[in-house]
């Protein structure tokens, strides 16, 4: 794939403090979508300021490993004004974090707006549920729900790169 299609679908994950679910979907996407050989721009990032600089949670990089997935390099931001541009779609975790990057979207961005659970039949507008203040299995629950949403948006994205309405 060359640039134009990597631009065109690109992702940026966002939740609150980007060091729990934001940075996972990023791991599962950019893993999946290497493993299909297809070229796409990921990031995340986080609507509060909270941790910027800081990696991902603990936690977080521990669930990741224990599906081969290493995150532990990552680094936390808050959602910029440039992202709106930037990305083909900007997607929330949740729908309060949906609220907050749309009040922060210039009139004229391009990107478009969604929650992950949109692309997954029967769950559209689905949360997925903060781990920060669970314990390990909370990370592990919204492992599996991050997946099955990132797995939903991968096939959205290789159409959409295809030309196809998915």
């Amino acid at each position: 794939m060359h640039g134009g299609i990597e631009h065109r679908s690109g992702v940026l994950f966002v939740c609150l403090g980007n060091i729990c679910r934001s940075p996972m979907a990023e791991g599962v996407l950019r893993e999946m979508a290497q493993a299909q050989g297809f070229a796409c721009l990921v990031d995340s990032a986080g609507t509060a300021s909270y941790h910027v600089g800081s990696p991902p949670d603990p936690r977080a990089i521990a669930v990741a490993g224990r599906h081969g997935i290493d995150i532990s390099e990552q680094a936390a931001r808050q959602i910029e004004r440039d992202d709106f541009y930037r990305f083909a779609h900007i997607v929330a975790l949740d729908r309060s974090n949906l609220e907050g990057v749309r009040a922060r979207a210039p009139r004229d961005a391009t990107a478009r707006l969604s929650m992950l659970m949109d692309r997954v039949e029967g769950r559209a507008g689905e949360n997925v549920a903060d781990p920060y203040y669970g314990e390990a299995a909370a990370f592990e629950a919204a492992w599996e729900v991050i997946t099955i949403g990132v797995e939903a948006w991968l096939a959205h994205l290789v159409n959409e790169a295809k030309g196809l309405k998915a």
